[in-house]
């Protein structure tokens, strides 16, 4: 079954009255099948339903959705993606660890991993976005590599087939997220990844409504981390399980549409007199095309594109004043055009000297294009140049 098909069907989804949607089930409490001995019912991975925190039958329909897409045994669906990501580093990080991460890194999730690993005399290591720097590094050591199939916000891609070759035998363990690229372009579990996660927020909710995490791997190893999702209090509320689902099934034609826009527009910038520099994987004369085009499953290149603006942070400051149609505005992958500083948001927490070799400049704009007129966000783009 393909992917577009598996966005709107879920094998084995059952509902009492045949209800092709999955009801919202708001109750806090379940009964118990056998009062005596504390049972209730079960769900098809063998956890309890009794109690709110624990399990809910609507945030567990999403939670087969989301393992049909990256075809992974399970999956558990979070309140937000930073809370997967805690969740999974409070269970991988022991005394001792090591984590090699990818430096062009959502800065909190930096922070988070830097705090837990010197509280057990870790090391962490920022390595630059690529796998021949990423494997250079490692060596034979064994390690937590945890890197973004397409990073954040200069839109560098990570050959993950070539990282997982240079992996083998070394015992470590590949986190991926793959937010950025979607199950539609890659699915890391078939490369040889151990764990995947996602922010829902962003591509597979969709529509700038809803903040949600999403952690998948192998059954047994889900089984363990149900519990630390328990312990943690971390599970998605099924209001909005309901509405990343229902986002869900537009994914495909969203992203497709979404990635025509911003192809338009990269090219549109690379020849516009006020740009330094365009970053989007989708041009070919990008740097990381090449990989992306070996490594994704279609043409679509994503939504979120960056550049620089002429006149430095002052440059992009006035851009930034001067949109009227793009929101300014964090998050991406939604239904709006939205624009920001990464310098002054989401990469801020990152050390100054690795956000210049980055490319994070304080002249960098982020944009993430919605489901706007192509034609509105160019010309509202030109006016703010101008």
């Amino acid at each position: 079954m393909r992917t577009g098909t598996r966005l709107v069907n879920i094998e084995g989804l059952s509902d009492p009255y045949g209800s092709h949607i999955p009801p919202v089930y708001l109750s806090a409490v379940y009964e118990y099948v056998d009062y005596e001995q504390g049972l209730a019912k079960y769900t098809d991975r063998g956890t309890y339903v009794r109690y709110g925190r624990e399990e809910n039958p609507t945030v567990r329909a999403l939670e087969r959705l989301l393992s049909s897409l990256e075809e992974a045994e399970d999956a558990l669906a979070f309140n937000s993606g930073m809370a997967a990501e805690t969740t999974l580093f409070l269970y991988l990080v022991k005394p001792g660890v090591r984590v090699v991460m990818s430096a062009e890194v959502y800065s909190t999730t930096y922070l988070m991993v830097r705090h837990l690993v010197e509280k057990v005399g870790g090391k962490l290591d920022l390595v630059f976005p690529s796998a021949r720097e990423i494997l250079e590094s490692l060596g034979r050591e064994p390690a937590v590599v945890f890197v973004e199939t397409v990073t954040n916000p200069t839109l560098k891609v990570v050959d993950l087939a070539e990282l997982v070759e240079g992996l083998k035998d070394t015992g470590s363990i590949l986190v991926v997220d793959n937010t950025f690229a979607t199950p539609l372009n890659v699915k890391p579990f078939k490369l040889g990844a151990r764990f995947v996660v996602h922010s829902l927020t962003k591509y597979i909710a969709g529509h700038n409504d809803v903040v949600g995490g999403a952690l998948l791997g192998a059954r047994r190893e889900i089984s363990e981390l149900w519990d630390w999702r328990r312990m943690t209090g971390s599970i998605m509320a099924p209001l909005e399980a309901y509405l990343v689902y229902r986002g869900a099934k537009t994914l495909e034609v969203r992203f497709e549409r979404v990635s025509k826009s911003a192809k338009a527009i990269a090219e549109f910038l690379a020849e516009h007199a006020r740009v330094e520099e365009v970053h989007y994987p989708g041009l070919d004369k990008d740097e990381y095309h090449p990989i992306a085009r070996r490594l994704f499953a279609t043409s679509n290149y994503g939504g979120v594109l960056s550049f620089r603006v002429k006149g430095g942070y002052d440059g992009a400051l006035r851009f930034m004043k001067k949109l009227r149609v793009i929101k300014r505005a964090p998050s991406l992958g939604g239904t709006e055009s939205l624009a920001v500083l990464p310098a002054k948001a989401g990469s801020m927490y990152l050390p100054e000297d690795l956000r210049r070799r980055l490319k994070i400049t304080e002249d960098l704009v982020r944009l993430s294009v919605g489901l706007e007129d192509v034609n509105d966000l160019i010309e509202d783009i030109d006016q703010a140049l101008a």
